[in-house]
């Protein structure tokens, strides 16, 4: 089967409207083929159409890219993923002692080595990586090393790229260029936003309304920080190059061995699980996020600025990898209906639907009251009439902007007795999925929600006769 251009291309034209994103480009290998499409604007107030070379910021995307590399190094016997990083970087230190000896680069691809993303202004130049690796001497423990999932933004994937510059003997960005971009022929995939060709480059976009559309972002770009985690910009074709890559044991599409099939079996077989399976998926590998899509086995990279996101997907048992590059949203609910409707015409597995609530559920409140925070996040659990609420604050600039309130309740509907539904309070945005883990003490000491790790900080005001929660689906 090949993709039917004429059909997705209608479809996504409908799903860009209803969900107010300027535009999208789709890359699909099936087949031993790419089929390439894209539809919308670069950006909404210069109208400039988007093509299938329009360049999009990739984001989280970049930790795969950064892993391939490092995958490389281990290969050559510089790195090892099971000796501590103060191997190669011996001044490494972070608040708590345990972790500053233990931790692994096994540990920072999987995102087990629960360090506050605490790194200081590390500013522009090209010390980045060295600068943001001593300022995390302060850095404290969200959890400790390896013993749950907590994603990180920034800190990881710069303490693996670190090690990549000691090693190499250059900055992260030659790096890149000399291990990857180059080898595997590419052109328009950069790590620095200033590379990148201006006439090519889509417009990052928010949305607060509907009715009023898409604005261009006011951050054009993430700072240079983020660069091992997050500031990769690429085309569908070339990042399915990554993907190819990934799919025929270290091959990229030019004939160029990257790396050796082991280190790719390795990058998709070394696992952890992830306390809320359903957003991205059950388990995390190195670089990559593992799915069950019906029980199949799915790999997925994805990523996001302030304003631009990415999506990829790889089906090793069909051959077959989709990606998606955006300059709005996102919507997890428009990523799947885009991918269902080309999956399906393709045969292949498909994206399963989000969970439902059990309406069965008798579970007991006080278990999961409480505050739970780091830096910039908090969520508050609290129980009423027999049922579970949390409410977040956001970001004040952040709020301002998007014109919404500092904080949101909202209801958390239990799937099960750790995981729970938490359904929208704006038609703007997409139910999201909530874990309260790890009874150790009889009461949850963790909140995982997209990804991150937040530690329960001080318990909640609940009645000491609180009623048991039990779920009704609401009228």
């Amino acid at each position: 089967m090949t993709v039917d251009v004429p059909r997705i291309e209608a479809r996504l034209a409908e799903l860009l409207a209803e969900y107010g994103i300027p535009s999208a480009a789709i890359g699909v290998l099936h087949g031993g083929r790419i089929t390439e499409l894209a539809a919308g604007v670069r950006n909404v107030e210069t109208r400039q159409p988007v093509t299938t070379d329009t360049v999009y910021q990739c984001g989280s995307q970049t930790k795969t890219w950064t892993a391939l590399a490092f995958m490389q190094l281990v290969a050559e016997g510089k790195a090892d993923l099971d000796e501590p990083v103060r191997t190669w970087l011996p001044g490494f230190t972070v608040a708590d002692p345990e972790a500053s000896a233990k931790v692994t680069p096994r540990h920072l691809l999987h995102h087990t080595g629960g360090t506050e993303e605490s790194y200081g202004d590390p500013g522009e130049g090209d010390d980045v990586l060295e600068r943001m690796v001593g300022n995390a001497a302060g850095a404290t423990q969200v959890f400790p090393v390896g013993s749950t999932h907590g994603y990180s933004a920034a800190l990881g994937y710069a303490i693996l790229a670190r090690v990549l510059e000691v090693r190499d003997g250059k900055p992260w960005d030659e790096v890149m260029r000399d291990r990857l971009f180059d080898p595997m022929g590419l052109t328009s995939t950069h790590t620095r936003h200033e590379q990148v060709d201006a006439t090519r480059a889509a417009t990052g976009h928010l949305i607060r309304s509907l009715a009023e559309g898409p604005l261009v972002t006011p951050v054009d770009h993430l700072p240079r920080a983020f660069g091992p985690g997050g500031n990769i910009t690429s085309t569908t074709r070339e990042t399915l190059a990554l993907a190819h890559v990934l799919l025929h044991e270290g091959i990229a599409p030019n004939g160029r061995r990257v790396v050796p099939a082991e280190s790719v079996r390795e990058m998709r077989s070394s696992r952890v699980p992830v306390p809320d399976p359903y957003l991205f998926g059950p388990q995390w590998a190195l670089g990559l996020m593992v799915c069950d899509w019906h029980g199949e086995t799915v790999y997925a990279s994805d990523g996001s600025t302030i304003g631009q996101h990415a999506r990829l997907r790889l089906l090793p048992d069909s051959g077959t990898a989709v990606v998606m590059l955006t300059n709005g949203g996102p919507r997890e609910s428009f990523f799947r209906a885009v991918f269902h409707e080309i999956l399906t015409g393709l045969g292949t597995a498909t994206v399963p639907g989000p969970p439902v609530p059990d309406p069965a559920l008798d579970l007991d409140p006080s278990r999961y009251t409480g505050v739970y925070e780091r830096p910039g996040a908090r969520y508050e659990v609290s129980g009423e009439r027999g049922r579970l609420y949390v409410t977040l604050d956001l970001d004040p600039t952040t709020a301002a902007f998007l014109q919404k309130p500092d904080r949101v309740r909202h209801e958390l509907l239990p799937i099960s007795g750790t995981h729970f539904l938490m359904p929208p309070t704006d038609p703007l945005e997409d139910t999201r999925t909530v874990a309260l883990h790890d009874f150790t003490d009889g009461t949850a000491r963790y909140l995982h929600t997209n990804g991150r790790t937040h530690p329960r900080t001080s318990p909640g005001p609940i009645p000491r006769t609180a009623p048991r929660l039990k779920y009704e689906p609401a009228p």
